[in-house]
């Protein structure tokens, strides 16, 4: 097994994209935060749960008889798997693949296209997550598989990467028009909006550029930047802009901003 294994994949824009697999290290401690999140929720709703059975419990005798105790804990055990498996398919869905715990790794999760994960493939990996943590069978799968991939993983179509810092290349050439542009782009729109593989893109065709032929450039930019304005919700962008130099801009502030 590598100690860095990465994974390569195509976008639509037939941009080849390469990210770095998270490892499991990183989704131990991951998991590990996850977890004492998760205790601090469960502790909460059991002292709730046992005050409200406490309360009602006269009630509930009339209504379940001797069965009472058993109708507790089994309502006990389905809310606390409930939210057990909820907190993961609310996070991942929510934060793009992420939870508390992969947030501080700087993990996250998407599909194997490099796409974001939906609440689908969150809950796939929420309900196979306790058969994975079963004599560890999980985390021997995350070593020994060439794409790190526990049963959740599989049965889901995920991979868990890396969520760093992507790697600057001292190839792309920014104008001037465009690092005066990405001050104002910064003030009108939200750039945290475009996810890191939105970003690997955009830095993919800033380095590729100069080798492509001009019709394909300008048609591959054109895409990008409609595409990018759409993630953004910018409108009316001026004719004066070449879409190279707004994809330079969303470059050169998406950078700034989240790592400048």
């Amino acid at each position: 097994m590598h100690l860095f294994n990465r994974v390569k994949y195509r976008t639509p824009e037939s941009v080849e994209l390469e990210f770095t697999l998270a490892g499991i290290g990183n989704r131990a401690w991951a998991l590990l935060i996850d977890y004492l999140v998760l205790a601090t929720i469960l502790t909460a709703f059991l002292i709730v749960w046992a005050i409200i059975a406490g309360q009602l419990s006269d009630v509930w005798q009339q209504v379940f008889g001797s069965t009472f105790s058993l109708w507790w804990v089994a309502i006990t055990f389905i809310v606390s798997f409930a939210i057990y498996a909820g907190y993961f398919v609310f996070f991942e869905t929510l934060w793009q693949g992420q939870t508390p715990g992969k947030k501080a790794a700087e993990i996250r999760v998407v599909r194997d296209d490099g796409r974001p994960i939906g609440m689908q493939q969150a809950t796939l990996r929420a309900l196979l997550r306790p058969f994975d943590e079963f004599l560890f069978i999980g985390a021997f799968l995350i070593m020994f598989s060439r794409r790190e991939k526990r049963l959740g993983d599989l049965a889901a179509g995920t991979i868990v990467i890396q969520a760093g810092t992507p790697t600057i290349s001292a190839n792309i050439m920014i104008s001037e028009q465009a690092k005066s542009l990405h001050q104002d782009l910064i003030q009108i729109t939200d750039l945290s909006k475009l996810l890191p593989d939105d970003f690997a893109v955009i830095r993919e065709y800033l380095q590729r550029r100069s080798a492509m032929s001009p019709k394909a450039k300008s048609a591959l930019s054109l895409k990008l930047s409609q595409q990018v304005q759409d993630i953004l919700h910018i409108e009316n962008l001026p004719a004066t802009i070449h879409s190279d130099i707004f994809l330079e801009a969303v470059y050169l502030g998406y950078q700034n901003r989240e790592w400048g």
